[in-house]
């Protein structure tokens, strides 16, 4: 396997310690990664927290096999300002953008498996002339990738937010069937392509209480949602509901199917963090690339005390590592 490529994410966040615990864990089984980092922050981030880990740049990413076992491997790209946890400096946004623009040429070009983005402050970015809401959607322009499609995968649950990062009024505003019909299908794809799922089974939650109770308790779910679930499988899709949004995360609801089709961010993502928010992963599906992500920010308040958790971007990585091999070897 190629090497995966991480980016630095918010350097006055947490992503340089969990990308130091990261290559702590998986030195000796990987997967291989590189950092695409400054490793003089790197190197001084270790010191301070007392870790004894070693911090190797490398001048092209196919070196990265190679140094793994011994050494962190680090592409370089230098900050601008002196890193100080848990306070952003605008003048380093350049740097946290080139590493994902850098990270996503590598994938395309095949000299990287795939991209591991550790979470950036969007407001920090702002100034630099940031231009998109998030990861998600810059990357989709770099790509020229579908309109991206957000999965978070936990141990025990997928899940799909048909309306992500917008207030509760204008997610129903936004609600409509071409919207969840045009989700279930790039949902389903990648079930097949990147999770080795051979007939997805996709379970679709209701927007208002009990699904509408038959339109007593709105009308949305009736007009809106049921009808891309016929479509869905008209074509051939496995897709069932709406179902109450109170009862299809039980154990015994969630064994029935493979992926969750939510409404909203919240109906969504609340699930799957009260199951195992340690162990949970942003997946972005739509691009021609396979890219994850840990499922949480910066971090700013703990950034720098050697406390955070690396368990999301562990399994960020092993899960791209999954994917990207599974992609491979279907061509």
């Amino acid at each position: 396997m190629r090497p995966l490529a991480l980016t630095m994410g918010e350097p006055a966040g947490i992503g340089g310690e969990i990308a130091l615990a990261a290559w702590q864990a998986l030195r000796s089984e990987g997967p291989v990664f590189f950092v695409i980092d400054d490793p003089a922050r790197l190197e001084a981030l270790a010191f301070s927290l007392g870790w004894r880990i070693p911090v190797a740049a490398i001048a092209e990413p196919e070196e990265a096999p190679a140094r793994f076992a011994t050494a962190l491997p680090v592409l370089p790209l230098r900050l601008a300002a002196t890193v100080v946890p848990g306070k952003p400096d605008p003048r380093n946004a350049p740097a946290v953008i080139g590493a994902i623009e850098r990270a996503v040429a590598l994938a395309r070009e095949g000299r990287a498996a795939s991209v591991v983005t550790n979470p950036i402050s969007k407001e920090a970015l702002y100034g630099a002339g940031f231009a998109y809401p998030g990861h998600t959607e810059f990357l989709a322009a770099l790509t020229g990738g579908d309109q991206p499609v957000m999965m978070l995968v936990g141990p025990e649950l997928r899940v799909v937010p048909v309306t992500v990062h917008v207030s509760l009024r204008n997610a129903i505003a936004m609600l409509d069937t071409a919207l969840i019909l045009r989700l279930g299908r790039i949902t389903a794809a990648s079930l097949v392509r990147d999770f080795g799922v051979a007939r997805p089974r996709l379970a679709v939650a209701g927007l208002n209480p009990h699904a509408g109770e038959g339109g007593a308790l709105g009308t949305e779910d009736r007009e809106i949602v049921a009808p891309a679930i016929a479509a869905l499988a008209a074509e051939g899709i496995d897709a069932a509901g709406p179902y109450p949004p109170d009862t299809m995360f039980t154990s015994a609801a969630r064994r029935r199917y493979d992926a969750a089709l939510c409404m909203y961010h919240d109906q969504a993502l609340i699930p799957l963090k009260t199951l195992d928010m340690a162990q949970g992963v942003n997946v972005t599906l739509g691009l021609p690339i396979v890219r994850t992500s840990p499922d949480h920010g910066t971090a700013f308040d703990i950034a720098g005390r050697g406390c955070a958790d690396p368990a999301s971007l562990i399994a960020a990585l092993r899960l791209a590592s999954t994917m990207a091999a599974r992609r491979e070897g279907a061509r």
